[in-house]
């Protein structure tokens, strides 16, 4: 019994602890560095007074920000989630240190103009800085994440007036800002939404309708709320051609930036999840009164257009975060692991020998295994896009847009169905005490579970990538991937990485089969029977892709080991290698039964009815 109570008394202060970690460091530099050669971009005009020095400087900063301002009270604003009173929300004071911390450092316009008061940083650093942050704690993150995206869309399309009234204070932390698309009975079918702007004299609408599930949508930490919200002009269209974009303030806003009285945007409640517990999940009220004021964006009826900007951005930040809680839980179990002491070697036969470190154990070693190739990968992945929107913007590359285009689906969705299948393996490793809320991965898998479904469904994403992705161009994006691909296996020379490659190439070439009959089918107007088991698609594609990303990492730590005298270093290269072995040899060979229903035209799904439920 005492040592029971000693348990739980121990484990009750566990949550907090110094986090195990929030990303291996080693890990990062060498996806940034070897990897996606990070470095190459200061070639380009835009980047040109960075270099090495300085992109450490910020991701340490960004470390450490994301240490000891976000980390500690990650728990604890899951567990203190925010509340309403009737009048206002109110959430921890941690979050709102850890917003202007974040806001001072000058992480919210990191990637903007030297003349707008940013840094000019590439995306790909930006990535990597955000990712200690999902790591440390998602649902605090996310309300910079949101602002970010918010002020991105206003600097590509509001007018200069807009920009002058918005964006210094979105950029200085002084506003924060949200996308508001849901509507209580208009999920993602856009196309049907009803709020309603009325155009006014002086070139304002009024707004009048609800939006619910708007992250962020109502919180204590900053001075305003920029609500970008689709609503649709009266007399417009039904459908999508009549959605429109509007700037819509909480508050009403001086050209100055002082804020006055509310702008009837009212909170009608809170929503509370099962994860991201510390982010407002909101439904809101605009124009009970009749004086909510709206600012259009751009042209009238281009509305989805311009949210899209914001849409695939969230898409690649809702994949980053969904790699890094998997990344959190798979550190945290690894650590687990290697200092929890049960049982013996399945060949050891003397009783009173010594109990090994679970971590010793095979099973052990295959979840640890699956979790590494999932996060890593998918690490891996949210970089590699973000290295393509670098060559696009800064390099005027649209090569890599038309890529980058083909692939978010997947960036959003291999990590949202795989980050959480890690949370999943490392509860697991835990044993009884992942399930305990002493310890930090049964709420890393809570937090996870809710990416499935952030910014599309996996659905939607299929139909995206195998209804309209695949095709745009005359097929290009596919064949710039495949280009990438083939450049990576003819550099493949190490004889055991080569037999890596011979395997991924016999899987490769039932991937462009499959991708053959079914874009034959369309053609052939077959778009349901095409299309019912998109899902299966997605996946293949996913695993296509973070495969040769495994090959493309296997390759790169094979040039490093010999150049690398240190055990350590030797022991992380090995690892990575082991890693692509894992994912060639136990998960990509899945897309074989995948192509088989898909080039069948499996119909199990698509004539089950509904009565038959």
């Amino acid at each position: 019994m005492q040592l029971l109570v000693l348990m739980l008394s121990q484990g009750l202060h566990i949550q907090d602890r110094t986090v195990t970690q929030l990303i291996n460091d080693k890990d990062l530099n060498f996806l940034l560095y070897d990897v996606f050669k990070l470095e190459a971009l200061t070639e380009l005009e835009r980047y040109q007074d960075h270099d090495k020095n300085t992109f450490d400087s910020i991701l340490e900063t960004a470390k450490g920000i994301a240490t000891d301002y976000f980390a500690p009270h990650n728990a604890k604003a899951d567990h203190h989630e925010p509340s309403f009173d009737g009048k206002q929300v109110k959430t921890i004071d941690e979050v709102k240190i850890a917003w202007q911390q974040f806001a001072d450092a000058g992480l919210l316009c990191a990637q903007h103009d030297y003349a707008d008061g940013g840094m000019q940083l590439p995306t790909l650093v930006n990535m990597a800085c955000n990712a200690y942050f999902m790591s440390a704690n998602p649902s605090t993150v996310a309300y910079s994440f949101l602002t970010a995206a918010a002020a991105n869309l206003i600097q590509a399309f509001a007018s200069s007036k807009q920009k002058q009234m918005f964006l210094p204070h979105m950029l200085s932390g002084r506003y924060a800002g949200t996308m508001a698309m849901t509507e209580p009975n208009v999920g993602s079918s856009l196309g049907d939404l009803t709020t309603k702007a009325i155009p006014q004299s002086d070139g304002s609408y009024k707004i009048k309708g609800q939006k619910m599930f708007i992250s962020g949508g109502d919180q204590d930490i900053t001075e305003n709320i920029v609500h970008l919200v689709l609503a649709r002009i009266q007399d417009a269209p039904q459908g999508v051609k009549g959605i429109s974009l509007f700037i819509v303030p909480k508050f009403k806003t001086n050209t100055d930036g002082t804020v006055g009285e509310s702008n009837d945007v009212h909170l009608a409640g809170l929503l509370h999840k099962m994860g991201y517990r510390g982010t407002t999940s909101t439904v809101l009220s605009f124009g009970e009164n009749d004086r909510c004021l709206g600012y259009l964006i751009g042209e009238v009826g281009h509305g989805l257009k311009y949210m899209f900007k914001m849409m695939n951005e969230a898409r690649v930040g809702v994949g980053l975060g969904a790699a890094m809680i998997g990344y959190r839980g798979y550190l945290e179990s690894l650590d687990y692991a290697k200092n929890r002491p049960q049982g013996r070697l399945v060949h050891e036969k003397t009783p009173d020998a010594k109990p090994v470190n679970i971590i010793e154990h095979t099973d052990v070693k295959r979840m640890l295994l699956a979790q590494k190739s999932y996060v890593e990968g998918a690490l891996a992945l949210c970089l590699f896009a973000a290295r393509l929107i670098d060559e696009h913007q800064a390099a005027q590359d649209e090569e890599s847009a038309i890529l980058l285009d083909l692939i978010t689906p997947v960036v959003k969705s291999f990590p949202s169905a795989y980050g959480p299948k890690a949370n999943d393996l490392a509860i697991q490793v835990l044993g009884g005490a992942g399930y305990t809320r002493e310890y930090p991965v049964e709420q890393c898998y809570r937090d996870n579970r809710l990416n499935p479904i952030h910014e599309g469904t996996y659905g939607i994403q299929s139909l995206d990538l195998l209804g309209r992705k695949l095709w745009q161009h005359n097929g290009k994006g596919l064949t710039l991937l495949m280009q990438r691909i083939q450049k990576t296996l003819s550099e493949i020379q190490d004889s055991k990485l080569t037999e890596l490659a011979d395997v991924y190439k016999q899987h490769l070439v039932t991937v462009q089969k499959t991708t053959q009959v079914l874009g034959q089918a369309l053609h052939q107007g077959k778009v349901s029977e095409t299309l019912a088991n998109s899902g299966l698609y997605l996946d293949m594609m996913g695993k296509t892709i973070i495969a040769w990303l495994w090959l493309e990492m296997a390759n790169q730590a094979q040039l490093k080991f010999g150049t690398s005298s240190q055990q350590e270093d030797q022991a992380f290269l090995a690892g990575k290698i082991q890693a692509a072995q894992y994912f060639i040899h136990w998960e990509l060979p899945e897309i074989e039964h995948q192509a088989k229903l898909l080039m069948n035209f499996d119909d199990t799904c698509l004539n089950m009815q509904s009565d038959w439920f």
